[in-house]
Protein backbone atom coordinates (compact mmCIF):
# COMPACT_ATOMS: atom_id res chain seq x y z
CA UNK A 1 0.00 0.00 0.00
CA UNK A 2 3.18 2.27 0.80
CA UNK A 3 4.67 1.61 -2.47
CA UNK A 4 1.97 2.45 -4.56
CA UNK A 5 0.93 5.91 -2.77
CA UNK A 6 4.88 6.55 -3.38
CA UNK A 7 4.63 6.19 -7.23
CA UNK A 8 1.43 7.86 -7.44
CA UNK A 9 2.48 11.26 -5.33
CA UNK A 10 5.89 10.86 -7.81
CA UNK A 11 3.79 11.20 -10.73
CA UNK A 12 1.49 13.95 -9.73
CA UNK A 13 5.37 15.50 -8.28
CA UNK A 14 6.44 15.20 -12.13
CA UNK A 15 3.76 16.13 -13.74
CA UNK A 16 3.36 19.63 -11.81
CA UNK A 17 6.60 20.27 -12.10
CA UNK A 18 6.63 19.98 -15.82
CA UNK A 19 3.54 21.95 -16.02
CA UNK A 20 5.43 24.73 -13.78
CA UNK A 21 8.55 24.60 -16.16
CA UNK A 22 6.74 24.58 -19.29
CA UNK A 23 4.65 28.03 -18.15
CA UNK A 24 7.95 29.09 -16.66
CA UNK A 25 9.43 29.07 -20.56
CA UNK A 26 5.96 30.27 -21.92
CA UNK A 27 6.26 33.27 -19.67
CA UNK A 28 9.29 33.99 -20.65
CA UNK A 29 8.57 33.81 -24.68
CA UNK A 30 5.80 36.22 -23.82
CA UNK A 31 7.60 38.94 -21.78
CA UNK A 32 10.60 38.53 -25.07
CA UNK A 33 8.28 39.26 -27.56
CA UNK A 34 6.19 41.91 -25.50
CA UNK A 35 10.24 43.69 -24.53
CA UNK A 36 10.68 43.25 -28.51
CA UNK A 37 7.39 45.57 -29.55
CA UNK A 38 8.44 47.85 -27.30
CA UNK A 39 11.63 48.36 -28.24
CA UNK A 40 10.26 48.51 -31.70
CA UNK A 41 8.39 51.08 -30.49
CA UNK A 42 10.73 53.22 -29.06
CA UNK A 43 12.72 52.82 -32.13
CA UNK A 44 10.65 54.25 -34.38
CA UNK A 45 9.55 57.18 -32.66
CA UNK A 46 10.39 60.90 -33.65
CA UNK A 47 12.40 63.46 -31.18
CA UNK A 48 9.82 64.91 -30.10
CA UNK A 49 7.79 62.03 -29.16
CA UNK A 50 10.94 60.96 -26.82
CA UNK A 51 11.29 64.25 -25.21
CA UNK A 52 8.08 64.05 -23.91
CA UNK A 53 8.15 60.73 -22.92
CA UNK A 54 11.85 60.93 -21.18
CA UNK A 55 12.25 64.60 -21.03
CA UNK A 56 15.19 66.57 -21.57
CA UNK A 57 17.93 64.17 -19.66
CA UNK A 58 18.36 61.36 -22.78
CA UNK A 59 21.16 60.43 -24.09
CA UNK A 60 21.28 61.22 -27.95
CA UNK A 61 21.99 57.96 -28.84
CA UNK A 62 18.77 56.34 -27.77
CA UNK A 63 16.64 57.54 -30.64
CA UNK A 64 19.74 58.60 -33.15
CA UNK A 65 22.39 56.20 -32.99
CA UNK A 66 24.72 58.28 -34.80
CA UNK A 67 25.38 59.63 -31.60
CA UNK A 68 28.34 56.52 -30.13
CA UNK A 69 28.76 55.61 -26.68
CA UNK A 70 31.95 56.33 -25.25
CA UNK A 71 32.43 54.41 -22.21
CA UNK A 72 36.11 54.31 -22.16
CA UNK A 73 36.44 58.63 -22.81
CA UNK A 74 34.23 59.12 -19.35
CA UNK A 75 36.42 56.74 -17.48
CA UNK A 76 39.64 58.22 -18.29
CA UNK A 77 38.35 61.76 -17.92
CA UNK A 78 36.95 60.32 -14.33
CA UNK A 79 40.79 59.83 -13.68
CA UNK A 80 42.35 63.02 -15.02
CA UNK A 81 39.56 65.12 -13.80
CA UNK A 82 41.33 66.27 -10.56
CA UNK A 83 44.23 67.38 -12.44
CA UNK A 84 41.93 69.07 -15.43
CA UNK A 85 39.57 70.54 -12.96
CA UNK A 86 43.03 72.51 -11.57
CA UNK A 87 44.23 73.26 -14.57
CA UNK A 88 40.66 74.62 -15.88
CA UNK A 89 40.13 76.51 -13.08
CA UNK A 90 42.02 79.44 -14.13
CA UNK A 91 41.84 79.23 -17.26
CA UNK A 92 37.70 79.71 -16.93
CA UNK A 93 38.45 82.12 -14.29
CA UNK A 94 40.41 84.82 -16.53
CA UNK A 95 38.18 84.30 -20.02
CA UNK A 96 34.34 84.05 -17.67
CA UNK A 97 35.28 87.44 -15.19
CA UNK A 98 35.94 89.78 -18.78
CA UNK A 99 32.69 88.69 -20.21
CA UNK A 100 30.79 89.24 -16.44
CA UNK A 101 32.09 92.60 -16.82
CA UNK A 102 31.21 93.36 -19.99
CA UNK A 103 27.77 91.16 -19.76
CA UNK A 104 27.46 93.33 -16.56
CA UNK A 105 24.08 94.48 -16.13
CA UNK A 106 23.12 97.98 -15.57
CA UNK A 107 22.91 98.90 -11.62
CA UNK A 108 25.54 96.43 -10.60
CA UNK A 109 28.73 98.34 -10.42
CA UNK A 110 30.93 95.11 -10.39
CA UNK A 111 30.81 91.55 -10.66
CA UNK A 112 33.58 88.94 -10.18
CA UNK A 113 34.35 85.61 -9.02
CA UNK A 114 35.17 85.47 -5.03
CA UNK A 115 36.08 81.66 -5.52
CA UNK A 116 36.13 79.42 -8.16
CA UNK A 117 36.48 75.75 -7.80
CA UNK A 118 35.16 73.00 -10.47
CA UNK A 119 35.29 70.48 -7.55
CA UNK A 120 35.40 66.47 -7.77
CA UNK A 121 32.35 65.67 -9.87
CA UNK A 122 33.83 65.50 -13.97
CA UNK A 123 31.22 65.88 -16.30
CA UNK A 124 29.84 63.14 -18.27
CA UNK A 125 29.69 62.84 -22.27
CA UNK A 126 26.56 60.79 -23.61
CA UNK A 127 27.65 60.16 -26.78
CA UNK A 128 29.54 62.14 -29.83
CA UNK A 129 28.08 62.49 -33.70
CA UNK A 130 31.01 62.59 -36.20
CA UNK A 131 30.26 64.05 -39.86
CA UNK A 132 31.77 66.05 -42.86
CA UNK A 133 29.33 69.24 -43.29
CA UNK A 134 32.19 70.90 -45.41
CA UNK A 135 35.92 69.38 -47.04
CA UNK A 136 38.49 70.08 -45.29
CA UNK A 137 36.75 70.31 -41.62
CA UNK A 138 35.43 67.53 -39.31
CA UNK A 139 32.32 68.61 -37.38
CA UNK A 140 32.08 66.64 -33.74
CA UNK A 141 28.69 67.07 -31.80
CA UNK A 142 29.36 66.11 -28.21
CA UNK A 143 26.16 65.60 -25.87
CA UNK A 144 27.62 67.17 -22.81
CA UNK A 145 26.39 66.57 -19.28
CA UNK A 146 27.43 67.87 -15.69
CA UNK A 147 25.87 68.02 -12.34
CA UNK A 148 28.76 68.88 -10.47
CA UNK A 149 29.84 70.03 -6.92
CA UNK A 150 31.68 73.81 -8.18
CA UNK A 151 32.72 76.01 -5.73
CA UNK A 152 31.50 79.16 -7.65
CA UNK A 153 31.24 82.67 -5.00
CA UNK A 154 30.29 85.71 -7.05
CA UNK A 155 31.02 89.12 -5.32
CA UNK A 156 28.87 92.06 -6.25
CA UNK A 157 28.59 95.54 -5.97
CA UNK A 158 26.11 98.26 -6.71
CA UNK A 159 25.45 101.97 -5.70
CA UNK A 160 24.99 102.45 -1.87
CA UNK A 161 25.24 98.75 -1.23
CA UNK A 162 28.04 96.85 -0.06
CA UNK A 163 29.54 93.78 -1.40
CA UNK A 164 27.48 90.61 -1.34
CA UNK A 165 29.07 87.57 -1.78
CA UNK A 166 26.42 85.40 -3.75
CA UNK A 167 27.03 81.59 -4.04
CA UNK A 168 26.14 79.48 -7.03
CA UNK A 169 24.82 75.86 -5.85
CA UNK A 170 23.63 72.76 -7.42
CA UNK A 171 25.02 73.66 -10.89
CA UNK A 172 23.31 71.42 -14.16
CA UNK A 173 24.25 71.59 -17.37
CA UNK A 174 22.98 69.96 -20.15
CA UNK A 175 23.98 70.66 -23.99
CA UNK A 176 25.48 69.89 -27.12
CA UNK A 177 28.64 71.38 -28.03
CA UNK A 178 29.66 71.35 -31.67
CA UNK A 179 33.51 71.27 -31.96
CA UNK A 180 35.04 72.25 -35.80
CA UNK A 181 38.53 71.24 -36.86
CA UNK A 182 39.80 72.90 -39.52
CA UNK A 183 42.19 70.87 -41.28
CA UNK A 184 45.65 71.41 -42.55
CA UNK A 185 48.22 70.15 -44.31
CA UNK A 186 51.28 70.69 -41.90
CA UNK A 187 51.58 68.78 -38.50
CA UNK A 188 49.81 69.00 -36.06
CA UNK A 189 46.95 68.77 -39.02
CA UNK A 190 44.96 71.25 -37.35
CA UNK A 191 44.99 74.99 -37.70
CA UNK A 192 42.14 76.03 -35.83
CA UNK A 193 39.16 74.96 -33.85
CA UNK A 194 35.65 76.48 -33.59
CA UNK A 195 33.33 75.94 -30.61
CA UNK A 196 29.73 77.18 -30.51
CA UNK A 197 26.67 74.91 -28.13
CA UNK A 198 24.06 73.80 -30.10
CA UNK A 199 20.51 75.91 -29.89
CA UNK A 200 18.38 72.64 -30.27
CA UNK A 201 18.32 70.83 -28.18
CA UNK A 202 18.44 74.55 -25.94
CA UNK A 203 21.29 74.47 -23.61
CA UNK A 204 20.36 73.95 -20.18
CA UNK A 205 21.91 75.99 -16.97
CA UNK A 206 20.32 75.24 -13.76
CA UNK A 207 21.44 76.95 -10.46
CA UNK A 208 20.09 77.89 -6.98
CA UNK A 209 21.75 81.06 -5.71
CA UNK A 210 22.33 81.74 -2.24
CA UNK A 211 23.86 84.93 -0.47
CA UNK A 212 26.61 84.73 1.88
CA UNK A 213 26.06 86.45 5.24
CA UNK A 214 23.35 88.65 3.65
CA UNK A 215 20.00 88.74 1.70
CA UNK A 216 18.96 88.54 -2.37
CA UNK A 217 16.41 91.28 -1.43
CA UNK A 218 19.52 93.53 -0.70
CA UNK A 219 19.64 94.14 -4.13
CA UNK A 220 15.68 94.53 -5.84
CA UNK A 221 15.65 92.27 -8.57
CA UNK A 222 19.26 90.80 -8.31
CA UNK A 223 18.64 86.81 -8.65
CA UNK A 224 16.87 87.82 -12.07
CA UNK A 225 19.94 90.32 -13.47
CA UNK A 226 22.07 87.12 -12.47
CA UNK A 227 19.42 85.16 -14.75
CA UNK A 228 19.77 87.15 -17.56
CA UNK A 229 23.13 87.85 -17.55
CA UNK A 230 24.29 84.31 -17.99
CA UNK A 231 21.23 83.81 -20.43
CA UNK A 232 22.96 87.49 -22.41
CA UNK A 233 27.00 85.74 -22.20
CA UNK A 234 25.61 81.85 -23.51
CA UNK A 235 23.20 83.77 -26.40
CA UNK A 236 25.31 85.71 -27.34
CA UNK A 237 28.90 84.22 -27.21
CA UNK A 238 28.29 80.44 -27.38
CA UNK A 239 24.99 79.59 -28.91
CA UNK A 240 25.35 78.65 -32.26
CA UNK A 241 25.57 80.23 -34.83
CA UNK A 242 27.60 82.32 -32.53
CA UNK A 243 31.20 80.30 -32.02
CA UNK A 244 34.54 80.98 -30.35
CA UNK A 245 37.19 80.61 -32.99
CA UNK A 246 40.96 79.06 -31.84
CA UNK A 247 43.84 79.33 -34.09
CA UNK A 248 45.99 76.52 -32.69
CA UNK A 249 49.49 74.54 -33.93
CA UNK A 250 51.22 78.15 -34.61
CA UNK A 251 50.17 77.87 -38.01
CA UNK A 252 49.76 81.29 -39.77
CA UNK A 253 46.09 80.16 -40.48
CA UNK A 254 42.92 83.37 -42.51
CA UNK A 255 40.11 82.60 -39.69
CA UNK A 256 37.48 84.95 -41.39
CA UNK A 257 35.83 82.16 -43.29
CA UNK A 258 35.28 80.42 -39.65
CA UNK A 259 34.00 83.23 -38.25
CA UNK A 260 30.55 84.90 -37.88
CA UNK A 261 29.40 87.24 -40.39
CA UNK A 262 26.59 89.76 -40.85
CA UNK A 263 23.79 87.69 -43.10
CA UNK A 264 21.20 90.54 -43.42
CA UNK A 265 19.57 93.73 -42.47
CA UNK A 266 15.75 93.62 -40.60
CA UNK A 267 14.17 96.77 -40.12
CA UNK A 268 11.83 97.56 -37.79
CA UNK A 269 8.89 99.87 -37.06
CA UNK A 270 7.41 99.97 -33.33
CA UNK A 271 4.15 101.32 -33.62
CA UNK A 272 2.31 101.80 -31.05
CA UNK A 273 1.39 99.35 -27.48
CA UNK A 274 -1.97 98.43 -26.34
CA UNK A 275 -3.72 98.29 -22.44
CA UNK A 276 0.30 97.70 -21.08
CA UNK A 277 0.19 97.16 -17.33
CA UNK A 278 0.05 100.09 -15.31
CA UNK A 279 3.70 99.72 -12.61
CA UNK A 280 2.89 103.15 -11.12
CA UNK A 281 1.41 103.78 -7.51
CA UNK A 282 -0.09 107.18 -8.95
CA UNK A 283 -0.35 108.39 -12.56
CA UNK A 284 0.49 105.84 -15.27
CA UNK A 285 3.64 103.95 -16.84
CA UNK A 286 6.09 105.72 -18.91
CA UNK A 287 6.75 102.73 -21.54
CA UNK A 288 9.97 102.97 -23.95
CA UNK A 289 10.48 99.43 -25.64
CA UNK A 290 14.14 97.86 -25.95
CA UNK A 291 14.77 95.47 -29.25
CA UNK A 292 17.62 93.38 -30.08
CA UNK A 293 18.60 90.67 -32.29
CA UNK A 294 21.51 90.03 -30.14
CA UNK A 295 22.27 91.46 -26.49
CA UNK A 296 24.89 93.37 -27.30
CA UNK A 297 23.28 95.42 -29.78
CA UNK A 298 20.18 97.17 -28.51
CA UNK A 299 18.21 99.88 -29.84
CA UNK A 300 15.91 101.92 -27.43
CA UNK A 301 12.91 104.03 -28.49
CA UNK A 302 11.46 107.41 -27.01
CA UNK A 303 9.88 107.22 -23.24
CA UNK A 304 6.24 108.12 -23.70
CA UNK A 305 5.01 109.56 -20.48
CA UNK A 306 2.20 108.36 -18.60
CA UNK A 307 0.43 106.08 -21.42
CA UNK A 308 -0.67 102.78 -21.28
CA UNK A 309 -1.46 102.79 -25.45
CA UNK A 310 1.81 104.50 -26.28
CA UNK A 311 2.22 105.46 -30.28
CA UNK A 312 5.76 105.38 -31.12
CA UNK A 313 5.98 104.94 -34.99
CA UNK A 314 9.84 104.96 -34.64
CA UNK A 315 11.99 102.95 -37.27
CA UNK A 316 15.00 100.84 -36.54
CA UNK A 317 17.19 98.61 -38.54
CA UNK A 318 19.23 95.57 -36.47
CA UNK A 319 21.93 93.19 -38.40
CA UNK A 320 21.11 89.29 -38.85
CA UNK A 321 23.81 86.62 -38.55
CA UNK A 322 21.93 83.53 -39.06
CA UNK A 323 17.94 84.18 -40.35
CA UNK A 324 17.31 80.59 -39.72
CA UNK A 325 17.99 80.31 -35.57
CA UNK A 326 17.93 84.04 -34.90
CA UNK A 327 14.92 85.83 -33.28
CA UNK A 328 14.13 89.57 -32.62
CA UNK A 329 13.25 90.46 -29.27
CA UNK A 330 11.24 93.33 -28.12
CA UNK A 331 11.19 94.17 -24.58
CA UNK A 332 9.12 97.21 -23.21
CA UNK A 333 10.13 99.02 -19.81
CA UNK A 334 8.62 101.58 -17.53
CA UNK A 335 10.78 104.29 -16.84
CA UNK A 336 11.30 105.01 -13.49
CA UNK A 337 14.14 106.63 -10.62
CA UNK A 338 16.83 104.18 -10.10
CA UNK A 339 16.01 100.73 -11.58
CA UNK A 340 13.57 100.83 -14.14
CA UNK A 341 10.39 98.17 -14.70
CA UNK A 342 9.95 95.48 -17.54
CA UNK A 343 6.25 95.66 -18.74
CA UNK A 344 6.66 92.50 -20.92
CA UNK A 345 8.41 90.72 -23.52
CA UNK A 346 8.11 88.67 -26.88
CA UNK A 347 10.11 86.88 -29.10
CA UNK A 348 10.00 87.16 -32.79
CA UNK A 349 11.99 84.35 -35.38
CA UNK A 350 13.38 85.46 -38.51
CA UNK A 351 12.81 82.14 -39.37
CA UNK A 352 9.02 82.64 -40.47
CA UNK A 353 10.05 86.21 -42.55
CA UNK A 354 10.22 86.44 -46.20
CA UNK A 355 12.88 88.44 -48.30
CA UNK A 356 11.72 92.26 -49.17
CA UNK A 357 8.27 91.84 -47.67
CA UNK A 358 7.09 93.90 -45.02
CA UNK A 359 5.03 91.98 -42.33
CA UNK A 360 2.66 93.52 -39.62
CA UNK A 361 2.77 91.71 -36.35
CA UNK A 362 0.69 92.22 -33.13
CA UNK A 363 2.01 90.52 -30.80
CA UNK A 364 0.66 89.81 -27.18
CA UNK A 365 3.49 90.57 -24.39
CA UNK A 366 4.50 88.08 -21.96
CA UNK A 367 6.08 88.73 -18.18
CA UNK A 368 8.88 86.47 -19.50
CA UNK A 369 9.88 84.36 -22.13
CA UNK A 370 10.45 81.29 -19.33
CA UNK A 371 6.81 81.41 -17.76
CA UNK A 372 8.11 78.36 -15.58
CA UNK A 373 9.55 80.63 -13.57
CA UNK A 374 6.51 83.41 -13.21
CA UNK A 375 3.63 83.26 -10.81
CA UNK A 376 1.95 86.63 -12.48
CA UNK A 377 0.85 85.29 -15.74
CA UNK A 378 -1.73 88.04 -16.00
CA UNK A 379 -2.27 89.77 -19.67
CA UNK A 380 0.47 92.89 -20.17
CA UNK A 381 -0.51 93.54 -23.48
CA UNK A 382 0.27 94.11 -27.38
CA UNK A 383 2.71 96.11 -29.23
CA UNK A 384 2.42 96.43 -33.26
CA UNK A 385 5.48 96.16 -35.30
CA UNK A 386 6.42 96.07 -39.02
CA UNK A 387 9.19 94.39 -40.02
CA UNK A 388 11.12 94.00 -43.40
CA UNK A 389 14.47 91.34 -43.87
CA UNK A 390 16.86 92.24 -46.68
CA UNK A 391 19.49 89.51 -47.65
CA UNK A 392 23.00 91.06 -47.69
CA UNK A 393 24.90 90.77 -51.07
CA UNK A 394 28.33 90.75 -50.48
CA UNK A 395 29.39 93.82 -50.60
CA UNK A 396 26.63 94.95 -48.10
CA UNK A 397 28.37 91.75 -46.17
CA UNK A 398 31.63 92.89 -46.01
CA UNK A 399 30.67 97.10 -45.70
CA UNK A 400 28.32 95.81 -42.77
CA UNK A 401 30.83 93.63 -41.10
CA UNK A 402 33.53 96.45 -40.76
CA UNK A 403 31.12 99.21 -39.38
CA UNK A 404 29.71 96.73 -36.64
CA UNK A 405 33.85 96.40 -35.79
CA UNK A 406 34.20 99.53 -35.91
CA UNK A 407 30.93 100.50 -34.08
CA UNK A 408 32.46 97.68 -31.27
CA UNK A 409 35.98 99.36 -31.08
CA UNK A 410 33.64 102.72 -30.27
CA UNK A 411 31.75 101.54 -27.25
CA UNK A 412 35.71 99.85 -26.19
CA UNK A 413 36.32 103.63 -26.43
CA UNK A 414 33.09 104.63 -23.97
CA UNK A 415 34.06 102.02 -21.39
CA UNK A 416 37.69 103.22 -21.25
CA UNK A 417 36.99 106.51 -20.79
CA UNK A 418 34.40 105.61 -17.65
CA UNK A 419 31.62 107.11 -19.72
CA UNK A 420 30.18 103.46 -19.63
CA UNK A 421 30.51 100.38 -16.78
CA UNK A 422 29.96 97.63 -19.19
CA UNK A 423 28.85 96.81 -22.91
CA UNK A 424 26.00 96.31 -21.23
CA UNK A 425 25.68 99.90 -20.32
CA UNK A 426 26.56 101.16 -23.80
CA UNK A 427 24.35 99.44 -25.72
CA UNK A 428 21.16 99.78 -23.10
CA UNK A 429 21.98 103.38 -22.63
CA UNK A 430 24.80 105.53 -24.18
CA UNK A 431 25.02 103.56 -27.35
CA UNK A 432 21.46 103.38 -27.71
CA UNK A 433 20.06 103.40 -31.78
CA UNK A 434 17.37 105.66 -33.13
CA UNK A 435 14.89 105.61 -35.96
CA UNK A 436 15.99 106.04 -39.26
CA UNK A 437 12.10 107.61 -39.98
CA UNK A 438 12.33 109.33 -36.18
CA UNK A 439 15.10 111.72 -36.85
CA UNK A 440 15.04 112.58 -33.30
CA UNK A 441 18.56 111.00 -31.00
CA UNK A 442 17.76 108.62 -28.57
CA UNK A 443 21.08 108.10 -26.67
CA UNK A 444 23.05 111.12 -25.85
CA UNK A 445 26.59 111.07 -23.77
CA UNK A 446 26.71 114.09 -21.02
CA UNK A 447 29.41 117.26 -21.46
CA UNK A 448 32.87 116.60 -22.25
CA UNK A 449 32.64 113.41 -24.45
CA UNK A 450 31.78 115.07 -27.56
CA UNK A 451 35.00 113.40 -29.56
CA UNK A 452 33.92 109.91 -28.17
CA UNK A 453 30.40 110.58 -29.09
CA UNK A 454 31.35 111.85 -32.21
CA UNK A 455 33.34 109.27 -33.31
CA UNK A 456 30.79 106.38 -32.59
CA UNK A 457 28.16 108.53 -34.06
CA UNK A 458 30.32 107.74 -37.60
CA UNK A 459 30.10 104.37 -36.62
CA UNK A 460 26.80 103.90 -35.61
CA UNK A 461 25.53 104.61 -39.57
CA UNK A 462 25.32 100.80 -40.09
CA UNK A 463 22.13 100.39 -37.49
CA UNK A 464 20.66 104.19 -37.84
CA UNK A 465 22.70 105.09 -34.37
CA UNK A 466 22.92 108.69 -32.88
CA UNK A 467 25.53 109.28 -30.80
CA UNK A 468 26.33 113.29 -30.15
CA UNK A 469 28.28 115.14 -28.09
CA UNK A 470 25.78 117.03 -26.10
CA UNK A 471 25.01 117.77 -22.65
CA UNK A 472 22.09 117.78 -20.45
CA UNK A 473 19.03 115.93 -19.97
CA UNK A 474 15.71 115.81 -21.78
CA UNK A 475 12.95 113.58 -20.79
CA UNK A 476 11.82 111.61 -24.04
CA UNK A 477 15.00 111.95 -25.96
CA UNK A 478 18.06 111.10 -24.00
CA UNK A 479 19.28 108.18 -22.17
CA UNK A 480 20.96 108.48 -18.31
CA UNK A 481 24.33 106.67 -18.43
CA UNK A 482 25.53 105.34 -15.50
CA UNK A 483 28.84 105.81 -13.96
Amino acid sequence: MGLLSGIFLGMIFGIAVMAGWNHMMRYRSIKRVSKAVDIKLLGSLSRDALKKICGDNFPQWISFPVFEQVKWLNKQLGKLWPFVADAATMVVKESVEPLLEEYRPPGITSLKFSKFSLGTVPPKIEGIRIQSLKKGQITMDIDFRWCGDPSIILGIEAALVASIPIQLKDLEVYTVIRVIFQLAEEIPCISAVVIALLSEPKPKIDYVLKAVGGSLTAIPGLSDMIDDTVHSIVTDMLQWPHRIVVPIGGIPVDTSELELKPQGKLTVVVVKANDLKNMEMIGKSDPYVVLYIRPVFKVKSNVVENNLNPVWDQTFELIAEDKETQSLVLEVFDEDIGQDERLGIVKVPLIGLKEETWKDLELRLLPSLNMLKIKDKKDRGSITIKVLYHEFNKEEQLAALEEEKMTVEEIKKLKEAGVIGSRMDALDGAASMVGTGSGTGVGKVGSGLGAVGSGLSKAGKLMGRKITGQSGKKKGSTTPVNS
